[in-house]
């Protein structure tokens, strides 16, 4: 039976009716249309469907719409602030960790979680925090040194 789900994503409340046993992800992309978070495993192992869910990552091919009620939700889309990107994008855009672009939004939000749940991580955190998020193009060299210079740090 289909229920109304309040979400507030990206700073904007939006109210979906819908089965709540739906991913999160397909609501994001197909009801919202914001197709940031990318379809990757369809089982919460690849990482490109990652987005911020109060302020910590989600897998949202893995969560159901249900569990997103009344909660805030930030994509891709939601983060820049106006024309200025995010900390973390710049970071991203700088060190040219941006390959095929597929998986990087969610490699975007997970380093954003990681951030500001440790502000200066080593590289050793880096990577068992970012060892959930799956690039095909092998581009790690590049999101380590982004995610380096996100915290400030340049251990290259």
């Amino acid at each position: 039976m289909d229920t109304a789900i309040k979400l507030i994503v990206n700073g904007k409340e939006e109210t979906v009716v819908t089965d709540p046993a739906r991913s999160l992800l397909d609501v994001l992309r197909e009801d919202l249309g914001l197709t940031g978070a990318k379809y990757g495993c369809g089982e919460g192992l690849c990482g490109a469907c990652t987005v911020l869910m109060d302020g910590k990552r989600v897998l949202s091919c893995a969560t159901p719409v249900a569990k997103a009620d009344k909660k805030e939700i930030t994509t891709i889309e939601g983060l820049a602030a106006g024309d200025s990107l995010h900390p973390v994008q710049k970071a991203f855009l700088e060190e040219g960790a941006i390959q095929c672009g597929y998986c990087t939004p969610g490699m975007i939000l997970s380093t954003v979680a990681l951030l500001r749940e440790k502000p200066h991580p080593t590289d050793e955190q880096i990577i068992e925090w970012m060892n959930g998020n799956i690039c095909r193009c092998n581009g790690y060299p590049k999101i380590m040194n982004a995610i380096r210079r996100a915290a400030g740090s340049d251990r290259r």
